[in-house]
């Protein structure tokens, strides 16, 4: 009965200010669309110059850049060509590596947000992601059983260590002929094969089904972010003795994390979109935050963290 109590009387604190929680939520949620928006819109732009450069038509702001040059993985692919050597792999620019440093050190501080909230390509399948819980309704997201779902999620990877080490190899981007992403903004393009078009569809039509199934299971940039959610300074911190176990973190969540289990979110493949946070989907105040500290009275109940 204690426990109950406890309970219903979170539950009401929490509702008393749903309202003013509503109105951040869709605050908050709009100011990350804007931005995911925003980064789709510029790649697209700059992918659309590239061809028109080619055409001597350029915009002059945008006419020296490409798609290559904004993409921080092309700098990761890059690192031991340019340790031992001192060049570029070849189609990768300088500003690969600078944006992959930019990258770095945010996600060092924040986790994985290039995923979240810049990268065109996520954005996508998260949109048509929407379309997709229209047709399924309670079934999207959860359709891949959960004991297979656990295995595939470590197959980028796999991926990522063989593009890492293939590239290395030959001085070549053995990731570009198969790219969905690069696909996706120069589909009108020779450069694109027939392998990355198919691919691309592939992606576009899973993600009616499976949030962000790309991200999940195949990105080797996601992969490689992800790790950086095992030690990065600001975590999503959730305080056991305010939680009332309602579970809508979980259900929330676009990566399938059991958000609800742990004390801090250190999985692998949270993309810090904030959707599980009291600013969002938890009914209660200061219940999971984005923060670097421990959330008041969570050290007080044992909990593990979310990493399963």
């Amino acid at each position: 009965m204690a426990k109950t109590s406890r309970t219903e009387a979170r539950r009401t604190s929490g509702s008393r200010g749903a309202g003013s929680r509503s109105a951040g939520a869709r605050r908050a949620a709009k100011i990350r669309l804007i931005v995911q928006i925003f980064f789709f819109a510029l790649i697209a732009l700059i992918a659309v110059n590239h061809s028109l450069e080619e055409a001597g038509k350029a915009i002059p702001v945008l006419s020296s850049a490409s798609l290559h040059a904004v993409c921080p993985f092309g700098g990761v692919v890059s690192v031991y060509q340019f340790i031992t050597t001192g060049t570029f792999v070849r189609k990768v620019h300088s500003a690969s590596f600078i944006l992959m440093w930019i990258v770095f050190v945010l996600t060092v501080f924040l986790g994985p947000v290039f995923c979240g909230w810049v990268c065109p390509f996520g954005s996508i399948q998260e949109w048509f992601g929407k379309l997709g819980r229209k047709i399924f309704g309670r079934r999207f997201n959860r359709l891949i059983p959960y004991g297979l779902d656990r295995i595939l999620r470590y197959l980028r990877y796999v991926t990522l260590g063989l593009i890492v080490y293939m590239t290395a190899a030959t001085g070549v981007l053995m990731f570009a002929n198969i790219d969905p992403y690069f696909a996706l903004f120069n589909f009108w393009t020779s450069e694109v094969t027939l392998v990355s078009i198919i691919i691309l569809i592939v992606v576009l039509l899973l993600s009616l089904a499976v949030e962000r199934p790309f991200c999940k299971y195949a990105c080797p940039y996601g992969a490689l972010l992800g790790v950086f959610n095992l030690f990065r300074i600001f975590k999503i911190r959730r305080n056991p003795s305010t939680c009332i176990d309602c579970k809508a973190c979980d259900r929330v969540c676009p990566m399938n994390i059991p958000v609800s289990t742990g004390g801090a979110v250190r999985h692998h493949q949270c993309i810090v979109c904030l959707k599980c946070t009291s600013e969002q989907a938890c009914p209660v105040p200061e219940t999971l935050e984005l923060t670097t500290a421990r959330l008041e009275a969570s050290a007080k109940i044992p909990a593990k963290e979310a990493t399963a």
